[in-house]
C-alpha cells in the first residue's frame, strides 16, 4: 500500500512539473539547501567570534562617549 502512495507522489509531481522541468527543479533544491548549510554555520562561527549583542552594544556605547 505505501509504494503505491509513493508512486502516486511522484506521478503528480511529474504531472504538475513536467519531465523537463524536474532536473532544474532538483538543482534549485540542491543549491538552496547548500547555502542554507552554509549559512548556518556561518552564523554559528560568527556568533561565536563577535559574542553576543549586548556586547556589541556595549563596544560602540563606549567608544561614542566622550571622557568626562
Amino acid at each position: 500500500m505505501n509504494e503505491w502512495v509513493i508512486v502516486g507522489i511522484v506521478a503528480l509531481i511529474v504531472f504538475l512539473f513536467g519531465a523537463k522541468k524536474l532536473p532544474d527543479l532538483a538543482r534549485s533544491l540542491g543549491k538552496s539547501s547548500s547555502e542554507f548549510k552554509k549559512g548556518m554555520s556561518e552564523g554559528a562561527s560568527g556568533s561565536e567570534q563577535a559574542g553576543t549583542p549586548d556586547d556589541a552594544e556595549q563596544r560602540t556605547e563606549g567608544k561614542a562617549q566622550t571622557p568626562e
